[in-house]
């Protein structure tokens, strides 16, 4: 083989061996933008929590009923004791929340929330019996009186809840008029809470 032909075939790999680490980087490339675009998808995937909730609510509906209240001055036992006097408000709301998972889910509370010229204040809902006994003090109040909303419930998959429960607010009308904001929260065990505000104004 002569030394111009032995030189040529070396320029012609050398050429060939070129083209293709050529050809190889746009692969590389290519590799690398499709990793970052998955790496972007995924960030928005975590970020905006696009995960399914596990529950959904409602507040159908909001009554509140102003009270001045006098103690009878007695205690439990019936003996004597000062009597006092304070104002507050009972807050009734229709409630609905529906399990949309597929495993129970445990209802902690419900919490009234209310934006006062004094702060924040939440407040727990009373239990059932509570919710009982408060159309027994105020019998006039008989209209509200449906069936009760568990302020603890565990739901099965698909399960909903509906009825009223009760908050009382320590509150004077002024104050409770002179409220910012009003919504309610649904705390449930291990999930992030579900906090809804109502669909119509509170009727008084």
């Amino acid at each position: 083989m002569s030394l111009l032909r032995q030189e040529s075939e070396e320029l012609d790999d050398a050429a060939r061996g070129e083209a293709f680490t050529k050809g190889s980087s746009h692969v590389v490339w290519a590799a690398v933008i499709a990793t970052v675009l998955v790496s972007v998808a995924i960030a928005v995937y975590v970020v905006t929590g696009t995960k399914p909730p596990v529950a959904t609510g409602e507040i159908v509906q909001v009554w509140a009923q102003p009270r001045h209240v006098v103690t009878s001055g007695l205690d439990a036992n019936g003996d004597p004791m000062p009597k006092q006097t304070f104002d507050e408000v009972l807050v009734f709301a229709h409630l609905k929340l529906t399990n949309q998972s597929k495993f129970p889910l445990v209802l902690e509370n419900v919490l009234a929330n209310m934006k006062l010229g004094d702060g924040i204040l939440s407040v727990a809902a009373g239990s059932e019996a509570q919710f009982q006994e408060v159309f027994i003090a105020y019998p006039e109040l008989a209209w509200l009186h449906s069936g009760a909303f568990p302020n603890r419930a565990t739901l099965a998959p698909g399960e909903t809840l509906e009825g009223n429960a009760f908050w009382t607010v320590r509150r004077n009308q002024q104050q409770w008029d002179a409220r910012k904001s009003l919504d309610f929260t649904y705390v449930l065990q291990y999930q992030p809470d579900l906090v809804l505000a109502p669909h119509s104004a509170v009727i008084e």
